[in-house]
Parts: structure tokens; sequence; C-alpha cells
């Protein structure tokens, strides 16, 4: 009798402590991600892409525990690695940035892709257009770039990223609306554009507010694409301010192969928004010029088919798309 109790008294005993132990089994069971995520960017390393991605790395290994592999994958200011994007595995395990307006002008312009073939997941955060220069430049103002581009047509060399990309649907606007006649110079990225701009290759560049952060010492703005000064460059005019109806820029997010399925692109999307809204990432993002946003996958659609209404009207009425 004696034997029977304490058996089954250590039965019990079992019992106790192994349900816990499977409680905690059952909370550590893997979820997504189970393994490192590849984050590939379509440009070079520097530019806002990169800079943005390498942001978000240490917020991704707090949240899931697994690393944010970033790899680049530049070319045809991003078109390259957009028309590669649906060879990915579906898995959740490979996400792309992208970039707006690129993805609705380029197809355009004869990118194999088409913007129906991109599936985003989430957008994070805008950059305004600027005109830049190098701080030596002899162009003070945007007034005196307009003035040797109108006595020189032609001759005036912009750089900028991609062809198809903000910086060429700005320059190409700036040129109808001034009056003027310049020359672009497609780079793979932001990083190269400026690296030409400040070697001598380019008079002037088309980029971002981000630029005059991240080169300060090497560059100047002359304008800024938005509706009113930039707080952090306030001695700046806008575009507007000199006559130029032109408040543009740059979308940033993410995407993920056509095969993802939808729940996992649900995931990435509640992921990427939890580290775009955790204070400190915010105030990374406005010290480097950034403006965040938070478009989540339930929304991006809508807000992606807007903006290409926009990005289309623009395209037609400076003649950017296939020559017929």
């Amino acid at each position: 009798m004696m034997t029977r109790v304490a058996g089954l008294f250590l039965c019990l005993a079992v019992c106790v402590i192994a349900a816990p132990a499977a409680l905690l089994a059952e909370d550590r069971k893997p979820g997504y991600p189970e393994k490192p995520v590849s984050y590939l960017i379509p440009f070079g390393a520097g530019g806002e892409s990169s800079i943005a991605a390498r942001l978000q790395q240490s917020f991704f290994k707090q949240l899931t525990g697994q690393d944010l592999v970033i790899s680049y994958r530049p070319g045809g200011g991003g078109a390259v690695m957009w028309d590669e994007i649906n060879n990915l595995p579906g898995d959740g395990h490979s996400i792309v940035g992208i970039n707006l307006p690129h993805i609705v002008l380029q197809p355009l312009l004869g990118a194999k892709y088409k913007t129906r073939d991109i599936t985003p997941v989430f957008i994070f955060h805008y950059t305004p257009d600027a005109v830049v220069v190098a701080d030596d430049s002899p162009f003070d103002t945007l007034d005196d770039l307009i003035e040797f581009a109108r006595e020189n047509p032609g001759k005036l060399v912009f750089s900028g990223s991609g062809r198809g990309s903000a910086n060429h649907l700005a320059q190409i606007r700036f040129d109808k609306l001034a009056g003027i006649q310049t020359t672009y110079s497609p780079y793979k990225g932001t990083a190269a554009s400026i690296s030409a701009l400040l070697q001598g290759k380019a008079d002037a560049s088309w980029g971002y507010t981000t630029v005059g952060m991240t080169y300060p010492d090497d560059v100047r703005l002359l304008a800024v694409a938005t509706e009113e000064r930039h707080p952090r460059f306030p001695d700046v005019p806008t575009v507007r301010e000199k006559g130029f109806e032109i408040i543009d820029g740059a979308y940033r997010g993410i995407a993920v192969p056509k095969s993802t399925p939808k729940k996992t692109r649900l995931a990435l999307s509640n992921l990427f928004e939890k580290i775009n809204k955790d204070p400190a990432m915010r105030q990374e993002m406005e010290d480097r010029g950034f403006a965040p946003v938070d478009i989540p996958y339930a929304k991006v659609a809508e807000f992606i088919k807007a903006r290409t209404v926009e990005y289309l009207t623009h395209a037609k009425q400076v003649g950017l798309g296939p020559k017929k």
C-alpha cells in the first residue's frame, strides 16, 4: 500500500514539474521569422535606402532575435533587383527595398518589370527632393544656377539616382517650369550621385534633403521641394518660393515576392510598423532628415494607386515615357 502511495506522489511530482517545462517549450515554439531575413537593397551602399536599412537592422534583432542580413544589388536605378524579385523564395525570409515613384515610372521607360509585379507590404518614410551643389560651387543661389542654364543650354549637368526616379522626374519638371535645358546623368544610387558631384562630374544634383544631413561639410542645398521651408534648413528656400510648383520626393518601403502568403505579408507589415514607431527609431530617422510615415499592408495598395495617378500625370506633362 505504501509503495502504491509513494508511486502516486512521484507520478504527481513529475507531472507538476513537466507541465511548466511543456509550457515553456510551447512559448519557445518558433514563429515568424524562423531564421535570418535577407534584406536586398536595389542600390549601392551609403544612400537613403542603405541608411534606413542599417537603422532598422538593430531594432529588427531586438524584436525578433533574428538577424536582418543586408546586401546590395544595384543596377538600373533599382530596376535590376525589382525585375528579379519574384524569383526569390516567398517564405518571408527574403525582402526587397522599394522606392516610389521609381516602381511606377521605370516601366514607362522600358524596364522589364511592371508595377503590378511588385508586392509592397509597408512604406516607412519619405524624403523631399532638393537641388544640391558642392560646397565650393560657383552657384550661390538657385537663381544663379537657372541663369547659367539659360545662357548655356544643355551644358549644366545634374546627377541623380537612376532613371525613372524621383530625381529624374524632378529634373525634367524643373527644366520645363524654369524654361531651361539641362543634362541628367543617372547613377546607381544617391551615394554614387553625390560622389560624382563632389568629383566635379556634375554641376549640381537632384537629390534629397537627407543629403544635406549626410554630407554637411561637402554640399549646400539651393532649394527644397517642400510646401514650407524644411526645419533642418530654415535658410534654404523652397522651389515653390522661387516660382516653380514642385512639391515632391521619394517614398521608401519593403516588398516581397508575389508567392509570399498573405499571413506572412501581414506579419512583416506589423513587424516593420513596430520598428518604425519605436521612439528611438523615429528620432534616428528625423535626425538624418527622413520624414517617417506608416503605411501598412492593408493600406499600401490604395496609397500606391493614388500616387500612381499623380506620377503619371506629371510624367505625361513632361513627356516622360516611351517615344511613339
